[in-house]
């Protein structure tokens, strides 16, 4: 007998479990915090000693956020016992899942080898020849510690290389925790001239860019916004600030953090657009703390030790040896352009599947993104730029959320899923029928989509 289709079939709902949303998250919220009580009393420890009980802010969420204790390929294991399929991929850094044998074997190698040495190494220029392989506009690459260091290094390179003062970013963009800018006034970012355009509005962009003109040291840009909902540039957006920069001599800077596991070669490769250089982190030293900035070599030369006047680029951890070692299996070993192009096209295939079980619903829920990351967004129509989202759209995203923990999948609060390579098309399977249950049982909760409207598409 085949399984039952949740979105054809009629689904039973408790008392008040769809009254009305703020109904259903007062459920939600107290069915979670009652299943874990462990994580709870970890929280509340937490609170004495850290403000708001943790140390990195994507991480907390109300209630208390679940304490996870272990992790095997790609599940996880919560401090209550509670076990989950893990799709956040540590926010894509964890491409390798938890316990690829020959990534914690370079580790280890290395660390058997000491520690802190102090100097350099061989595994750094060979992580770099890798990089620089892979890459169209990495002709040369200096590593960093994390990619919010790696874009300020690359923004320190472009002023100085074209002494000019001014970088351009995008409204909703986010380059690290002092480059956010969902807002243009954000204290945390660091006090550098900024200038702003809109996200995937080739003409905006162009007519912005032109008007800084000789004042605009850097372009900088996610080829797909991350944080900012998994929204890919268009290709004409792309183009648009390839000339535009070209014509004033800025920098054009890819954050490809996050999406230089898109294919073989990035997003600049899947686009074709180069850009004069490119920032990358996350995964590349499978799952080490890591970020790199690259790019032309007369670029790059203004880190050249060899000449007069070179700007000095320190960090006692950017070469360390187990981020070196790792990084050197991960991307010479495991991570080929082959498995690049093929993990690509298993996210394209999922996130297909799961936008026709969007649209057969009838409800306004989407994913967007590319390969194997996406986000869900509870909205109708295409979604090409950051935007406000309503209050209703917080509370059905947070209901997402603790719906896919109590079916046993981890993912980030804010919808976005980052597939590893240990997870395999059963789990994509699992995922995808968690999203139809989601679709079925919170239909009264979810807004119609209006005629013929669909996903974005990409």
């Amino acid at each position: 007998m085949p399984p039952l289709d949740p979105l054809a079939t009629p689904h039973p709902t408790g008392p008040g479990r769809n009254s009305d949303l703020d109904a259903a998250l007062a459920e939600a919220r107290e069915s979670y915090a009652a299943a874990r009580p462990r994580s709870a009393a970890l929280h509340a420890r937490a609170r004495e000693v850290m403000p708001g009980g943790n140390t990195r802010s994507v991480l907390f969420y109300a209630p208390f956020p679940t304490a996870m204790q272990r992790g095997a390929g790609a599940r996880l294991w919560d401090a209550d016992g509670r076990a989950y399929l893990d799709l956040l991929g540590e926010y894509s850094a964890g491409l390798f899942g938890h316990s690829e044998g020959r990534i914690l074997a370079a580790v280890k190698a290395a660390l058997d080898s000491g520690i802190n040495l102090g100097a350099v190494g061989e595994r750094e220029s060979e992580l770099a020849g890798l990089i620089a392989g892979r890459f169209p506009s990495v002709e040369q690459v200096r590593f960093t510690n994390s990619g919010t260091e790696a874009n300020l290094m690359a923004l320190a390179a472009a002023r100085a290389f074209t002494g000019r003062p001014k970088t351009l970013v995008m409204r909703g963009g986010y380059h690290g925790g002092v480059l956010t800018f969902a807002s243009e006034r954000n204290p945390v970012n660091l006090p550098i001239p900024l200038a702003f355009t809109d996200y995937n509005d080739p003409e905006a962009a162009t007519r912005d860019i032109l008007a800084e003109g000789d004042g605009l040291a850097a372009v900088l840009v996610e080829p797909m916004l991350g944080s900012g909902g998994c929204i890919p540039a268009s290709d004409a957006f792309l183009r648009a600030l390839r000339e535009a920069t070209r014509r004033t001599g800025a920098v054009l800077v890819f954050d490809e953090v996050m999406t230089s596991r898109h294919g073989p070669a990035g997003l600049q490769g899947l686009t074709g657009v180069t850009p004069d250089m490119t920032t990358l982190g996350k995964y590349m030293a499978g799952g080490m703390s890591f970020g790199a900035f690259g790019g032309r070599r007369e670029i790059m030369a203004v880190f050249d030790g060899h000449r007069p006047g070179t700007l000095p680029h320190a960090g006692t951890f950017n070469n360390n040896v187990w981020s070196m070692a790792a990084g050197c299996v991960a991307m010479g070993e495991i991570f080929t352009p082959a498995v690049a192009a093929a993990h690509y096209a298993r996210g394209e295939a999922l996130r297909a599947a799961l936008n026709t079980a969007c649209a057969r619903s009838g409800r306004a829920m989407q994913f967007t993104g590319r390969g194997s990351m996406m986000t869900a967004h509870f909205r109708a129509g295409p979604i090409t730029a950051p935007y406000a989202a309503t209050a209703a759209e917080d509370g059905l995203r947070e209901l997402f959320f603790f719906d896919m923990l109590a079916a046993g999948i981890y993912l980030a609060r804010r919808g976005m899923t980052a597939l590893s390579l240990a997870v395999t098309e059963a789990d994509g399977a699992r995922f995808l029928a968690a999203v139809e249950e989601f679709l079925a049982a919170r239909g009264p909760l979810l807004a119609a989509a209006a005629p013929g409207a669909g996903p974005s598409p990409g």
